[in-house]
């Protein structure tokens, strides 16, 4: 059965999701931390709890933002490092969780902001930003002169956009997408760290970003892990702080500490071993690329590092891998044209063998089985943009295909749970909503206060206390 529900305005939309990011304060006074809750409006330097994330800190000047907050180990009574995180779902406590480890062994704080989510338009984005900036400066003790911003997919554009615009920031960490759109890679006054999956249906887009970086004077690395799109491991994030580090030694922000530089030396010559005797001369190549990238003007390991790169790259071998690297992303570029064409025209049919097909091949431990990773999270991006549409739309027929097709290309998705009960409920299908909300929460929805707002499930006899009894 053919559903051509997929018109132009709606493609339109499928590409701005992919790319979507898109005061004085009185002193004297603590700030309480109840359940990790803060309570605005007053507050005093380093009162806040040590070594434990706070989910919501209130501004000062807009009670309608908040913002996490993670001081390390080592307080707050001199001033930090600061590295401000943008989750494209408006998760601010969920990096700081992920990194707080890194934050204690490097003396970061860290803050993670309430706000910031996919689909807010760069005006929100940049009022979201002055108000995080103003509020944090005035409530902690921040190193001026090392500010930077971290995201991940839509928030990782955020991330991007602010040092583009905010000439205090000194580093962007890009987690599963590059640059905002529109974006013209240039020398910048600012580090710029790439980070995908090589699963990650961006994993191209950061590739090409640090590509073009490299014809420019910008310092930049790029680093791919084992893994689909999503925050990076800690042991990957680990070597994104430790690149501040190193960014602010050359600036002689920081004493030269040769002892973090010399244990990094060592763990890169002991990858690009395993690398080179697995005969995986790409990644290989990479480490090498990377840590000449980071020791540049602090060790003069970094001309070895160098000289490796250069002498793996000359083997038959590199080229060969190199050559398959570059036919593998062509197909999945050709791949990708034709789901275009699906869209518009392909049946339920179609899709249930193609998304079996590429599930079975995504398991393959290969660059392949890694292609297949990332066009199976570029059709669950596609089907959750064309879904969210046609729901908001109430063209309820062509969402309840969408959803179906969202579920089967990623069934432990929340948001395709959640878009199912809306529809459920729609038709007054009380039992399927109950049990596609308890699925979403299994999955790891917890969003109270949308649940609560969504008017589909308003005065309707749905046991909230239980679903919410439930969320993580």
């Amino acid at each position: 059965m053919k559903l051509l529900t997929c018109t132009g305005l709606l493609m339109a939309a499928f590409w701005a999701e992919a790319c979507a990011n898109n005061p004085t304060v009185a002193t004297g006074h603590r700030v309480p931390v109840k359940d990790s809750f803060v309570v605005a409006p007053v507050a005093q330097i380093d009162s806040f709890a040590v070594g434990k994330v706070i989910d919501t800190i209130t501004c000062v000047a807009d009670a309608e933002q908040s913002y996490a907050a993670y001081i390390p180990a080592i307080g707050n009574k001199k001033a930090l490092p600061v590295i401000y995180f943008f989750d494209p779902h408006a998760s601010g406590a969920l990096p700081l969780e992920k990194y707080k480890a890194l934050a204690d062994k490097y003396g970061f704080l860290l803050i993670g902001s309430n706000n910031s989510k996919n689909g807010n338009d760069w005006q929100v984005t940049d009022a979201i930003w002055q108000i995080l900036s103003a509020d944090t400066k005035q409530r902690f003790k921040i190193d001026q002169q090392r500010i930077y911003t971290a995201g991940f997919s839509g928030g990782a554009k955020v991330a991007g956009f602010a040092a583009l615009n905010h000439a205090e920031i000194k580093g962007v960490i890009a987690n599963g997408a590059g640059l905002p759109d529109g974006a013209e890679v240039s020398n910048y006054a600012f580090s710029f760290t790439g980070i995908a999956g090589e699963g990650d249906m961006n994993m191209s887009d950061l590739v090409a970003v640090s590509a073009a970086l490299d014809k420019t004077n910008t310092p930049h690395r790029l680093m791919l892990f084992n893994g689909k799109h999503e925050w990076a491991p800690e042991k990957t994030m680990d070597i994104a702080f430790a690149g501040f580090q190193f960014d602010a030694m050359r600036k002689k922000q920081l004493p030269v500490n040769t002892t973090l530089i010399n244990s990094f030396v060592a763990d890169s010559k002991i990858a690009v071993d395993i690398y080179t005797k697995e005969n995986n001369l790409l990644k290989a190549v990479a480490e090498c690329t990377l840590a000449s990238n980071l020791l540049s003007g602090l060790s003069s390991e970094a001309a070895f590092f160098s000289k490796k790169a250069t002498s793996l790259m000359n083997q038959q071998a590199f080229k060969e891998q190199n050559q398959e690297r570059q036919q593998l992303l062509q197909e999945e570029a050709t791949i990708k044209a034709n789901y275009m064409q699906q869209f518009n025209g392909g049946d339920v049919e179609y899709w249930k063998k193609e998304v079996a097909d590429l599930q079975t091949k995504a398991k393959s431990p290969t660059a392949r089985g890694a292609m297949y990773q990332r066009l199976l999270a570029y059709l669950s991006l596609a089907f959750y943009s064309f879904s969210n549409q046609l729901v908001g739309n109430h063209r309820d027929v062509g969402a309840e295909y969408y959803v179906n097709l969202y579920k089967l290309v990623d069934p432990t998705n929340s948001e395709a749970w959640y878009f199912s009960a809306i529809l459920h409920a729609r038709l007054n299908d009380m039992a399927a909503v109950e049990a596609d909300l308890l699925k979403a929460v299994e999955y790891g929805f917890n969003d109270k206060a949308r649940l609560h707002a969504q008017n589909d499930f308003a005065g309707r006899p749905i046991n909230f206390a239980k679903i919410e009894s439930l969320m993580r």
